[in-house]
């Protein structure tokens, strides 16, 4: 059987949070249950912008609530929820059908159908009771709202709406009902249908937060599938690449890769031809640094616009000055960009949050792969002098004692211990599971800077200036050299995963090694037991790399960060293991977490437990992770990338590829990359492969 990829047919949007209905579209997203009935006192509601909009929706037929009996997921930010009213006394079936179609965007629309299943007429009433608290998304999340938490709200009712505010806050919601008589927090309708009759009612909610006030994303009488999210899903699904395969299980995962990205993009309303991709759904449709610039990369052979619209979007919150609050200095890329009032809070009046370590030079990293794939050369020049105040950056605050490493310690009451991309308290750790002493320089971090100097290198020989490209190669070799020596522990085979304050090697067995494979700074001559490690018992659970080995005092395969799985990290591991030419070594990556997302419905997971697959023949789901999750969604684009060794360098009009693809996935048909003006075809089969589409500008080698 052949499955296309890239038609968006037979897609759902988000899934379920327990047992509930997500819906997203942008920066919007709404929690509720399957009846679309929302509690205060759970993790639920309308959230724009960070605040809770609606959070509390109930909907009766003559007093009772509709017994839900299925749901549709129409598009990302879109489902239509059925229901039938209560049978009445009597009778044994229901003699009325209620259809809910809910659509999320910078507000609300809901589109309220009833439908008498029955000959007889029928009269009944319809109430909507509403509330809005405004509370924060942290709050909300965190479970610090609710019942027990006593919000001050006044409604006010006018003639088929009511307005819901927080006047300390100068937030409020108008929602409004065609037909509908307000009163209070309630909307209602008296219906008389006749025999197999029909009634229909339109219903929008409207924010207002502070001065932001948005237009309407689905104005009722207008089609939704006129409205801007729709034509930017159709864009995405046309201009989206195809993938021809007998596997189904590689094909299924692709298919959702290409859904959920599409829901995790956010459009800047002052650029909207800007696009960004958000960390994660539901709690985090926001820009995060390292997130989206590693899920950018990841997406460069689906979409090239997420990559320049990420770059265009941090660079306007570039660093400008030091900042303890925010740990903001001069040239350093965001953390995390948020608008809620416990953010701001946090962040001492700002938006963004800048501890992080590893954001900054994956800035730089991004702008020269990007430069590789294909870049105007306008947006480049423009995006250069942000990547020089990065690399500032990195040698006079990120190297703050001059030691030639990048290293994180936290200025900031509230912000982050660990500024790597295992953030968590206890994420990094000797050996034997004590914690080290910050500042500290961990081992991917090295690596990407040293990714970061040769990319810049590439940039300044593109614009003439061979000198600076020199100098630029030269800063790379020399941090190889010392980070070969400070890193490398010869009595274990493997690098530390940092050096603590006093420039101990913290010597923990850890993913992150994987991730040094990946940028290219490990020696040739250390490579393979760093490839052995990786898939050695102690760290391949057969599912995928543990980000801890076994053997470690910290391991606990329940753990966030200490011997969980992460897509993310493994197809990043997958990816240095080929550069290296361990191709055995990444295709059991491959194929071991994409059999894992056959155990959950082919969508990646942010992350899931790291038990072993001979204990255990099904992966272990991890009881808080989110999903879709941008870095895992994007992961299979990134195996699919290894599997056929595709590396384009358009400056220089080379396309280097050599497929190795396992035979399980063959034959395998990509179509529609695009690689500079080029839109390519790779045909890989059992008597070998082709690649079609290549002009004159572009001609192709093998590795």
């Amino acid at each position: 059987m052949t499955h296309p990829w890239g038609d968006g047919s037979d897609t759902e949007a988000p899934t379920a949070i327990n047992a509930g209905v997500t819906l997203v579209e942008g920066s919007t997203f709404c929690i509720s249950d399957v009846s679309g009935a929302i509690t205060p006192n759970r993790a639920a509601g309308l959230f724009v912008r960070d605040t809770r909009v609606l959070s509390y929706w109930r909907l009766t037929v003559d007093g009772l609530e509709p017994q839900p009996l299925t749901l549709r997921y129409d598009e990302p930010y879109s489902a239509t929820l059925l229901a039938r009213t209560a049978p009445r006394a009597g009778t044994a079936d229901s003699t009325a059908l209620v259809i809910i179609g809910r659509h999320v965007g910078d507000g609300m629309r809901e589109d309220l159908v009833v439908r008498n299943l029955s000959s007889v007429p029928l009269d009944c009433t319809i109430r909507l009771e509403l509330d809005a608290d405004f509370a924060d998304l942290f709050e909300v999340k965190e479970g610090r709202t609710g019942r027990e938490q006593v919000v001050v709200t006044a409604a006010r009712a006018t003639d088929g709406a009511i307005q819901i505010s927080r006047e300390e806050l100068g937030m409020a919601v108008t929602v409004s009902g065609s037909s509908a008589t307000a009163s209070g927090r309630e909307l209602c309708w008296q219906v008389s249908l006749p025999g197999r009759g029909e009634w229909s009612t339109c219903i929008e909610y409207l924010p207002a937060l502070g001065t932001d006030i948005a237009p309407p994303r689905y104005p009722c009488g207008t089609p939704v599938n006129r409205s801007a999210p729709a034509q930017r899903l159709r864009e995405w699904y046309a201009n989206s690449p195809t993938v021809h395969t007998e596997d189904e299980t590689l094909a299924s995962v692709l298919q959702r890769t290409l859904t959920d990205l599409g829901a995790l993009r956010i459009f800047d309303p002052d650029h909207p031809e800007r696009a960004v991709v958000a960390a994660g759904a539901p709690w985090f449709m926001a820009l995060f640094g390292r997130d989206s610039l590693l899920t950018s990369w990841m997406v460069l052979p689906l979409d090239r616009r997420l990559a320049v619209g990420t770059l265009q979007s941090l660079a306007d919150l570039q660093g400008k000055k030091v900042h303890a609050t925010t740990e903001e200095q001069p040239g350093r890329i965001p953390h995390e960009v948020r608008f809620g009032r416990a953010a701001t809070l946090l962040l001492g009046g700002g938006t963004a949050y800048y501890g992080t370590a590893d954001a900054t030079p994956l800035f730089v990293m991004l702008l020269g792969e990007l430069y590789r794939w294909g870049l105007d050369a306008r947006i480049r020049d423009e995006l250069l002098p942000h990547a020089d105040r990065a690399l500032e950056w990195i040698e006079r605050y990120g190297d703050a004692d001059g030691d030639g490493f990048v290293e994180y310690q936290c200025a900031a009451e509230h912000g982050l211990a660990n500024q790597g991309w295992k953030d968590s308290w206890d994420g990094v750790n000797f050996a034997d599971g004590t914690l080290p002493e910050a500042p500290i320089a961990l081992a991917e971090v090295q690596g990407y800077v040293y990714a970061a100097y040769l990319a810049r290198a590439t940039l300044a020989a593109g614009t003439g200036d061979h000198q600076a490209a020199e100098r630029w190669r030269g800063k790379a070799a020399q941090l190889k050299t010392a980070f070969n020596e400070a890193f490398w522990l010869p009595d274990k085979g493997w690098y530390a995963i940092g050096l603590d304050r006093d420039k101990r090697p913290i010597d923990a067995l850890s993913s992150n090694i994987g991730h040094c494979l990946w940028t290219g700074i490990i020696d040739d001559d250390k490579a393979a037991r760093v490839a052995d490690h990786l898939l050695s018992p102690e760290m391949f659970s057969g599912w995928g790399i543990r980000t801890l080995a076994t053997s470690m005092g910290a391991y606990n395969p329940v753990s966030y960060h200490n011997g969980s799985v992460w897509p993310h990290d493994n197809a990043i591991c997958a990816a240095g293991l080929m550069r290296y030419g361990f191709t055995d070594h990444a295709n059991r990556v491959v194929s071991a977490v994409l059999d894992a997302s056959t155990r959950f419905g082919y969508r990646l997971p942010e992350l899931f437990c790291g038990f072993d697959r001979a204990e255990f023949d099904i992966p272990v789901p991890y009881p808080t992770s989110c999903s879709p999750q941008a870095w895992a969604a994007a992961a299979p684009l990134l195996f699919l990338r290894t599997l056929l060794r595709l590396e384009p360098s358009v400056p220089e009009g080379v396309l280097s590829v050599a497929p190795v693809v396992p035979a399980r996935y063959l034959p395998l048909r990509v179509g529609g990359l695009r690689v500079g003006s080029n839109v390519l075809s790779v045909t890989v089969d059992a008597e070998g492969w082709q690649v079609r589409g290549l002009s004159g500008d572009l001609r192709r080698t093998e590795h």
